[in-house]
C-alpha cells in the first residue's frame, strides 16, 4: 500500500457551502475562505477495517433488524465499486448506509415531520467492507420520499445515505444515492446545489436488470469515487504524468 499524500480536493465538483435555497446551509456554512494544509501522517495512514468487525447480516437491511417478520416494501440490491479518481480500486473501505423505511420514515426519535409509521422489522442501517476490487453490495428495502421543513410542501426524493471511510481520513466521504427515474430529484433543493447535471447524474443509482434476482429483488448499480494519492509522501507528480 502506498502512503503518499492525497491530491487536493477539487472544489468545482462539490456544491458551494452556502446555498440559501437549502436553508440549513445558511447556519452551517463557513464565512471565511477555506484553508488547505498539507496532509498529516494520521490523515494518510488510517483507519484500517477488517471483516471480523462486521456481523453476519450487517449488509442485509432486510434481515438485520427483522424480529417478528420481514420489513414491508420493494426489495432491492445495491452494488458497485469504490475507486479513487485515477481509477484504482479502493479495497478495505468501510461503507455505512442508513435510510428511511418504505413509508419514508426514519427509525429515529427526532423524525417527527412525517406521519408514516415505523416498521418494527426494519432498522434502516447497515455496513460492509469493500473487497480487493473495491466492490461492495447490500440488500435493502427501497426508501420512500418524505416531507421536510425546507418549505411548505418540500419533499425529499427517495435516497440512501452513505458514509465511506477508506485507508486515509482525508478520503472520508459522506454522500447519498438517488434512484433512476425519480421526478423529485430535479425539484430537490439539496440536489439543486450541485453545480452541473453530469454531477447530479453521478449521484443517481442506475437500474441493473442483468443482476435482478428473479421474483425477489431489483438491482441498482452505484459506483463511488474517492480522492487519489500521489505516488509517494514527497511526490507531487500526478500518477501517469511525465517526470
Amino acid at each position: 500500500m502506498t502512503i503518499g499524500e492525497f491530491v487536493e480536493r477539487d472544489a468545482t465538483v462539490h456544491p458551494p457551502a452556502l446555498t440559501p435555497g437549502y436553508k440549513t446551509s445558511v447556519l452551517r456554512s463557513p464565512r471565511n475562505a477555506l484553508i488547505s494544509p498539507r496532509n498529516t501522517l494520521s490523515e494518510i495512514t488510517g483507519p484500517v477495517f477488517g471483516a471480523r468487525e462486521l456481523g453476519e447480516k450487517d449488509n442485509d437491511l432486510i434481515l438485520n433488524f427483522a424480529k417478528d417478520g420481514l420489513p414491508i416494501g420493494e426489495r432491492l440490491v445495491v452494488h458497485g465499486y469504490v475507486r479513487d479518481e485515477f481509477g484504482n480500486p479502493v479495497s478495505g473501505a468501510l461503507v455505512e448506509v442508513w435510510q428511511a423505511n418504505a413509508g419514508g420514515r426514519y427509525r429515529h426519535k427526532n423524525d417527527k415531520y412525517h406521519l408514516a409509521p415505523i416498521d418494527p422489522n426494519f432498522g434502516g442501517c447497515g455496513r460492509m467492507i469493500t473487497d480487493s476490487n473495491g466492490y461492495y453490495v447490500f440488500r435493502t428495502i427501497k426508501p420512500g420520499p418524505y416531507p421536510w421543513p425546507n418549505s411548505t410542501n418540500a419533499w425529499r426524493p427517495a435516497h440512501i445515505h452513505m458514509s465511506l471511510s477508506a485507508d486515509g481520513w482525508a478520503q472520508r466521504l459522506i454522500t447519498q444515492l438517488y434512484f433512476e427515474g425519480d421526478p423529485l430529484i430535479e425539484r430537490c433543493p439539496i440536489a439543486n446545489t450541485i453545480p452541473t447535471v453530469e454531477q447530479v447524474r453521478s449521484l443517481i443509482a442506475q437500474e441493473d436488470p442483468a443482476n435482478h434476482i428473479p421474483f425477489d429483488a431489483r438491482t441498482y448499480r452505484f459506483d463511488v469515487t474517492l480522492r487519489g494519492r500521489r505516488a509517494t509522501f514527497f511526490e507531487n507528480t500526478l500518477p501517469g504524468a511525465p517526470r
